[in-house]
């Protein structure tokens, strides 16, 4: 019997060296093992053979029904470790199984809960620029499942934007940015709706638009879109986070007068001198500071629909990464302001 054990051993071992396949060598096995059971069953007691291997069968079949309880232990662990494999069916709630898998770190998290991913869920949010602020921000919506973006920017993609505007990629070179960002945000979360409108920001049109979402978001590059989304946000009683940066500062807030936060224009009366605030273009900027500063907006957007957290809301947050600092301004609102101070109720009046 142990002629037959070490033979076993041998053939397994060389296998393994061999590289044979677990179920080939396990099948060897077994064939040999078969053989000597139906040679102790079939030929007489006391041939040669028999006597080589063993003499008697029972001490096979106890080895025999030990290996078949030790494999049939093995595979009910492996099922019970391993569930088959099964198609994810939508749930009878907002969300599918899918979607509970992707947000549960956001479900989990006590000042978001499952509450919170279903106010992201139903949320509508409309993104100023798909630009160096816009693409993180864009970006990290789609993540979050914000369920409804749109997103507006009548600029195509150029190649000196790829060094900070991480939304699109070389192949996307001359295509209108607001389609390169939609493709991106679906690819990242194909349970989001994205709506792209390729134009820029006008008078005529701005409140309309302002209306159908719940948030504003500006990231646009000039003082004439910053000012005209103020006041369309204003008119229709819209929260906006605001953000700009130069070369390497950034700063952020969530203007919204209707619940006491001031507006853009309470702070910025006026736009700066020629050559005070220059574009990117002729000043610089290092390729995180979008990042870092769209990061924010999208995080400042989230606790804003969720609740979460104390937003910044009449502060405004000045970001310097040259030397890692930041700063908190409180900010108030303008009685004086031609936007929303009292003065221009009184005129609207």
């Amino acid at each position: 019997m142990g002629l037959v054990l070490f033979l076993m051993v041998g053939l397994w071992v060389l296998g393994w060296a061999m590289k044979t396949p677990v179920r080939a060598r396990l099948v060897m096995i077994g064939l040999i093992y078969l053989a000597v059971v139906i040679a102790q069953l079939v030929l007489p007691a006391g041939t040669p053979l028999r006597l080589a291997t063993g003499g008697d069968v029972r001490p096979w079949l106890v080895l025999g029904g030990i290996l078949a309880l030790g494999a049939g232990y093995a595979y009910g662990l492996k099922r019970l470790r391993k569930p088959e494999a099964t198609t994810p069916e939508p749930l009878s709630g907002p969300f599918r199984e899918a979607e509970l898998n992707r947000y549960a770190r956001h479900i989990v998290l006590r000042e978001i809960g499952g509450a919170g991913q279903r106010k992201l869920k139903d949320a509508k949010v409309l993104v100023i620029g798909a630009g160096g602020l816009g693409s993180p921000a864009l970006l990290y919506l789609a993540a979050a499942g914000v369920g409804t973006i749109g997103v507006i920017d009548d600029d195509v993609v150029d190649g000196s934007n790829l060094q900070r505007q991480i939304i699109h990629r070389d192949q996307d070179i001359d295509m209108p940015k607001v389609f390169s960002a939609q493709a991106a945000m679906q690819a990242l979360n194909p349970f989001i709706t994205v709506k792209p409108y390729k134009r820029r920001l006008t008078e005529d049109m701005a409140t309309e638009l302002f209306a159908e979402y719940d948030l504003i978001l500006d990231g646009s590059d000039n003082f004439d879109t910053r000012y005209l989304a103020n006041r369309a946000a204003v008119a229709t009683g819209k929260p906006l986070i605001s953000a700009a940066i130069t070369q390497w500062e950034g700063q952020i807030s969530l203007y919204h007068p209707a619940s006491g936060a001031p507006c853009y224009e309470c702070l910025f009366p006026e736009r700066p001198a020629e050559g005070l605030a220059p574009a990117c273009a002729e000043a610089g900027v290092v390729a995180p500071l979008p990042g870092i500063i769209g990061s924010q907006m999208a995080l400042e957007a989230i606790k804003e629909i969720t609740g979460a957290g104390q937003s910044l809301r009449g502060r405004l947050m000045l970001h310097d990464a040259l030397y890692g600092e930041n700063r908190n301004v409180t900010v108030a609102r303008r009685d004086a302001c031609a936007c929303c101070g009292s003065a221009q109720g009184q005129a609207q009046a």
